[in-house]
């Protein structure tokens, strides 16, 4: 076999057994057909050579390099991809030891866990699992690897057989693809922070200037209504300027709504208690839902950023309440618990299937609903996991089997008590906590009025 026998040490004695005189994987593949071949003559060998052959197509074409030792850690065969991964010939291997393609500082111990694996009887392993594994190549260079290692006994030799293959280009790709999302987070958070700042300017022009303008108006109306009496003053202009109170009292009151769901001001002045009761009096006055509130009354000192992510969160999760539960009663409970905060949010309506813990189709054949994936990878619930992400928390959709659908949110006490910097583009200057001092009207989150849920 002159193609194969490049790549293995050659066998001492090749007659006296054919176990012997193949090594590695060859020796574990090949060595019934060889010692076939010494005992029963030239008829005999035909099956060992298509072995042999089989056997060094395996070896010659792996996608993985194949490195086999003994005892002594002494390599015996290096296959093509060994000779491209570690930028040695195969000529130049052989022979020689493993430690060689082994950085230094890892040599003893290498060494002393291979002893180990020769005593406990397992036939084969993954190589360190817990953490990376370098190879070091003939020009100097380490590279990170992945392999497993397998033993058995040929001729009363204990040999090891190491695969591996340059992970270089993975972690590679792990990297980056762990920096993009760590940029898309912190874009995310800069959008939302951007967009919360927005609403809450659009919210106090509303209420400071078209509300004061609209105020005048309505009293410039009334002291011309009260100077047309009945001698000078067609009726239908009395009943004009009393249409024009009740357009101007309606005008008003609806852009008062508008700042308030832009930007609730008892947000910011009396915290996220006072907000959410707000919240509850309004879905049960516009949309007939009795929305019960459970707070403990444990004072927590949460930053600006993080009683307005809480308050989005319970805003957006009402909002489907409203789209999709056809729900009569909805429970938000603030509990404090441990070192978390837990923010839940539950209805009596007809539940649904979460994104996060939806299973494969049962049927892969019935294609006729595209709708459904669509609606499992809600905005609505990504916009809500993600703003308990960025502050250091996890959210879960859950649908009891009694019905309903639960949102809960577990948030560190460390994280949303912690003083959070207030960018200058933010409305007000001063910061505030959810006790009730004045601050900034922004924080990261983002509005729940165009999301959905499953």
């Amino acid at each position: 076999m002159p193609e194969i026998s490049r790549y293995e040490a050659a066998a001492p004695d090749a007659g006296a057994s054919g176990a012997s005189g193949a090594s590695g994987a060859l020796g574990a593949l090949g060595a019934s057909g060889a010692s076939g071949a010494g005992a029963s003559g030239p008829a005999a060998s035909v099956p060992g050579l298509a072995a042999q052959r089989r056997l060094e197509g395996i070896i010659r074409f792996a996608t993985e390099a194949i490195i086999t030792v003994d005892d002594a850690q002494t390599i015996l065969l290096f296959n093509p991809m060994a000779e491209k991964l570690l930028r040695c010939a195969a000529g130049d291997a052989i022979g020689t030891s493993l430690a060689r393609f082994i950085p230094a500082r890892y040599r003893a111990a290498h060494g002393q866990q291979v002893r180990q694996f020769g005593v406990t009887g397992i036939s084969e392993r993954q190589m360190g699992p817990q953490r990376p594994l370098f190879g070091l190549r003939a020009d100097g260079e380490e590279f990170p690897i992945e392999a497993s290692i397998s033993q058995f006994v040929d001729g009363g030799s204990r040999l090891y057989t190491v695969m591996m293959r340059d992970i270089t280009a993975r972690l590679r790709a792990d990297a980056e693809l762990k920096a993009s999302r760590n940029e898309l987070r912190e874009l995310s958070a800069s959008i939302q922070t951007a967009r919360e700042a927005e609403k809450a300017r659009i919210a106090r022009e509303l209420h400071d200037d078209l509300g004061q303008r609209l105020t005048a108006l309505k009293m410039d109306v009334s002291r011309l209504e009260s100077e047309l009496d009945e001698r000078d003053a067609k009726g239908d202009w009395r009943a004009r300027t009393q249409a024009m109170q009740r357009l101007l009292d309606d005008t008003v009151t609806a852009v008062r709504g508008i700042a308030a769901d832009l930007r609730p001001v008892m947000l910011d002045d009396l915290g996220l208690v006072a907000a959410v009761e707000w919240l509850a009096h309004e879905w049960r006055t516009r949309h007939g839902i009795v929305v019960r509130l459970e707070d403990e009354g444990v004072a927590v000192r949460m930053n600006l950023d993080a009683s307005t992510a809480i308050f989005r969160i319970v805003q957006e999760a009402l909002t489907n309440v409203v789209r999709h539960a056809n729900a009569t009663r909805a429970t938000v409970s603030l509990i404090r618990e441990g070192a978390a905060y837990v923010v839940r949010i539950a209805d009596n309506g007809v539940g649904g299937t979460p994104a996060p813990r939806r299973a494969a189709p049962a049927a892969p054949a019935a294609p006729a609903a595209p709708a459904a994936p669509a609606v499992r990878q809600s905005f609505g619930l990504i916009g809500m996991r993600e703003r308990a992400r960025l502050l250091g928390g996890d959210i879960v959709f859950d649908s009891p089997a009694g019905g309903g659908f639960v949102v809960t949110a577990t948030l560190p006490i460390a994280t949303i008590e912690h003083a959070a910097a207030q960018p200058a583009s933010r409305p007000d200057t001063a910061p505030r906590t959810d006790d009730g001092d004045r601050a900034s009207r922004a924080a990261p989150t983002g509005s729940a009025s165009d999301q959905t849920r499953t």
